[in-house]
């Protein structure tokens, strides 16, 4: 039986995103443990999704994503930090979501990344209150990255295999999280 997989959303629409690139290394490591996982990027919000009118009547293009992150049985967050919190797109993409099915109940696991030295610390606190506020079951074991620029390589791989290791071992330990509290993986 085809399961659906676990949603890495990289919290960010910014073009070659060190978010992006985290987002591709948790993927791998999904892979690794062979745990469907796909990749959400908010790259692919298209610029209807951004008219007013949107709120009202979602265009195609939002209703596809809003049906992936229906069907995804966890959502694993990769949010970078901008100004002392999370983007603003990415706020965008949380409110335009059904309410309140779209996080209700659903497993989240949160990785922040951001050039200073708390690793999004504040940002990734901002976004586990509206995941609380909207029901969601937060997953304990978040990664935060420090000076990410200094983490990767030229190629967007990890230079730290302890860092590496870690967002490993919170990916496998997510699925597991997603199963044991009734979001396991459902039919696709």
């Amino acid at each position: 039986m085809d399961m659906a997989p676990i949603l890495i959303v990289c919290g960010t629409n910014r073009p070659g995103s060190n978010a992006r690139k985290i987002s591709q290394i948790v993927l791998g490591h999904y892979r690794a443990a062979k745990i469907p996982a796909e990749l959400l990027s908010l790259e692919e919000l298209t610029p209807e999704i951004f008219d007013p009118a949107s709120y009202a009547t979602k265009p195609p293009a939002m209703v596809k994503l809003q049906q992936r992150v229906l069907a995804a049985p966890g959502l694993h967050i990769i949010c970078p930090e901008y100004n002392g919190s999370f983007p603003g797109v990415l706020k965008y993409f949380i409110d335009m979501l059904k309410f309140p099915e779209s996080f209700d109940r659903k497993p989240v696991a949160l990785v922040g990344e951001a050039h200073g030295m708390f690793g999004a610390l504040r940002a990734v606190e901002h976004l586990q209150a509206i995941f609380s506020y909207r029901n969601a079951h937060i997953y304990p074991e978040r990664v935060f990255i420090a000076d990410v620029p200094e983490k990767l390589d030229d190629q967007g791989r990890l230079k730290d295999p302890a860092l590496d290791q870690r967002l490993a071992k919170q990916a496998v330990g997510f699925a597991q999280f997603v199963g044991c509290i009734g979001g396991a993986p459902r039919p696709s």
